[in-house]
């Protein structure tokens, strides 16, 4: 599953109910300081883990007219089945458990005065509220039965034991189901409709947070929570062995208990009567990951640069993994401020592995910024611009040139200069690929391949990040005001099937639209210097 959509009420600035829609792979949040950026990703924590972040009485907004905070998550990419147990599988929709727009709306509710109290949880759905069928989800098997013997369903029920079915057959039986928008609280679910909702929150992403700036403390979570998210990753992959080693620990240690009464009641059986074995806690399953610091000395002790460093190489190192996992639990990495005490060129390197990072389909990136060279290389489509409005409250943006143009000025993202002198641009993805072609062509023209050099024509390679970036976006309006021809040669990333496929789509769609668009034929410029160069050196 993939969160599509965040809806806050009352939370902070956000009066609302105010709905954050997100891009499928990036999203990145951008706008002047206190306007409400870190307030969505610290929402975020909440529902998912309420770690990092946890909600507290000055969370409420001071606007709110009631003491309920509503922080509501909207999801798509949803399964196609969910397996209740070996025997059987329902679906979302049989189980009338999807809202109007066909997606899965989680809703958790909070009690704010002095203290918090929460969260209640709730399904938004399109639900069943016709007579007799309305509470389906809340009733008992015994229950069940009994309403399908009364409306003559029972003889349809392939397998009696099975609660989905008799409820299946109740909804179809009904003439009229009466759809309306319900919130079903998960607290009142019967045993099987809990087991359902459990299976969801399997399937919901695993979230990590990473805040620009924070105290440090021991086993402080920027340091070591990069790889503590492999942890959970690692047990959403592995839940189904987990629950099955932990259902053989519980029936063997249930088994001496049990043995352990059978002999007791040999010698007193009154008191054997009074024993009832069972846990009183379920096994929990903990992994705490970190890193040790050279001779003993802990890495949250370290610089905040030495932290951020091994952030920076995590996601690097994720965006180079094989992609051989068909099934990796989904995972959405929420990075504020992803400059944060790092050297420019360790900024590009991040922006680049995040980039290459959200094309993976387990991967979603959500990340806020203030460094207009950063802000540059982002897709168009990802930004969502924050300002605001009238009444002081965030106005969230996206989608439009207007908003375009407001979120460069906030973050003063110019136009290479180059542009102002040139006859005409070539369009590349970085600035190697600038010193790859002006370097080719000038030797290509001095050996007499080619007439002339790019320089000599008046061409100038411009480096804008990818083709559909803000950068790109900023040049190509100074191009098109200026007059100027344009062209755009981009890697081809053959070997990357998602990469690939993105690249190859672009340059067609520019194609189309009269442009030169080009890929390389080998993965990128580097591929063309000759190996025997390479071991010469």
């Amino acid at each position: 599953m993939k969160i599509r959509r965040l809806i806050l009420q009352n939370f902070r600035g956000y009066l609302g109910p105010t709905p954050i829609d997100f891009e499928g792979d990036l999203t990145a949040i951008i706008g002047k300081n206190d306007v409400g950026k870190s307030t969505i990703l610290e929402a975020l924590e909440i529902f998912f883990n309420n770690k990092t972040v946890k909600m507290d009485a000055q969370d409420k907004s001071v606007a709110a007219t009631d003491n309920e905070v509503r922080i509501s998550c909207v999801f798509d990419d949803l399964p196609s089945e969910l397996i209740i147990d070996a025997s059987h599988s329902t679906t979302l929709q049989d189980e009338y458990l999807l809202n109007a727009d066909g997606l899965l709306e989680i809703v958790k509710v909070y009690q704010v005065q002095k203290t918090v109290v929460g969260p209640e949880t709730y399904i938004r759905c399109m639900h069943p509220t016709a007579e007799n069928i309305e509470r389906l989800h809340q009733c008992k098997l015994s229950e069940l039965k009994s309403l399908g013997k009364e409306f003559g369903v029972e003889e349809a029920i392939a397998d009696k034991r099975i609660a989905a079915l008799w409820r299946k057959g109740l909804w179809e039986k009904a003439e009229d189901l009466g759809l309306s928008e319900t919130q079903l609280d998960i607290g009142t679910l019967e045993k099987e409709s809990k087991a359902i909702y459990k299976k969801i929150d399997m399937e919901l992403p695993v979230f990590a947070l990473f805040k620009a700036d924070r105290e440090s403390v021991d086993g402080d979570p920027e340091a070591k929570n990069p790889i503590q998210t492999a942890v959970d990753q690692a047990k959403k992959r592995l839940q189904a062995e987990i629950e099955e080693l932990q259902k053989k620990v519980e029936e063997s240690v249930l088994e001496v208990a049990n043995r352990t009464k059978e002999k007791i009641k040999e010698i007193d059986p009154a008191l054997a009567s009074e024993l009832h074995p069972r846990f009183k806690d379920k096994p929990k399953w903990t992994f705490n990951f970190t890193l040790d610091g050279e001779g003993g000395v802990p890495i949250n002790k370290r610089g905040s640069g030495v932290r951020r460093l091994i952030l920076l190489n995590f996601f690097r190192a994720e965006a180079e993994k094989k992609r051989v996992e068909q099934k990796a639990p989904r995972v959405i990495y929420a990075i504020e401020e992803p400059e944060t005490s790092q050297h420019p060129n360790y900024q590009l390197m991040l922006i680049e592995a995040l980039l290459d990072l959200s094309s993976r389909p387990e991967c979603q990136i959500l990340l806020t910024t203030h460094v207009p060279g950063l802000a540059g290389l982002l897709p168009v489509e990802s930004i969502r611009y924050i300002e605001a409005d009238q009444c002081g409250l965030p106005n969230i943006q996206e989608g439009t040139e207007e908003v375009l143009q407001k979120a460069t000025e906030s973050l003063g993202i110019l136009p290479e200069a180059e542009i102002a002198t040139a006859k005409a641009v070539l369009l590349v993805e970085g600035h190697s690929d600038v010193t790859f072609v002006n370097h080719s062509s000038s030797q290509l023209s001095a050996s007499g391949h080619i007439s002339d050099s790019l320089q000599n024509r008046g061409i100038a390679p411009i480096p804008i990040g990818g083709c559909g970036n803000l950068k790109h976006w900023v040049s190509k309006r100074l191009i098109e005001e200026l007059g100027l021809d344009w062209a755009v040669l981009m890697d081809s990333d053959i070997g990357d099937p998602v990469q690939n496929e993105r690249n190859i789509k672009k340059i067609q769609e520019l194609s189309e639209q009269g442009k030169i668009a080009l890929l390389t034929r080998k993965r990128e410029p580097e591929n063309y210097i000759d190996p025997d160069i390479i071991k010469d050196e």
